[in-house]
């Protein structure tokens, strides 16, 4: 299945792309995905499906558009 990872602010220099869009197996979880991307799962980090948040074990489905942002601070 085909799904889309788009990755926010500092992330995109990290890992070299801004979006993707990637051929996935069926039943890959959104956090397999932050493997497939190499994200250090140790960094602190939101990870949203279609504009919700999803949970790390959660299935993703065709078509689904995953984005993955560092947590900021400040004000």
């Amino acid at each position: 299945m085909r799904i889309t990872v788009k990755l926010i602010g500092p992330f995109i220099q990290a890992f070299g792309f801004s979006e993707k869009e990637l051929d996935v197996p069926s039943g890959t979880t959104a956090d397999s995905v932050l493997d497939l991307v190499a994200v250090d799962r140790s960094r602190p980090k939101i990870v949203t499906r279609n504009g919700r948040a999803v949970a790390p074990g959660e299935e993703l489905r065709q078509g689904d558009r995953l984005v993955i942002s560092p947590i900021y601070s400040g004000g």
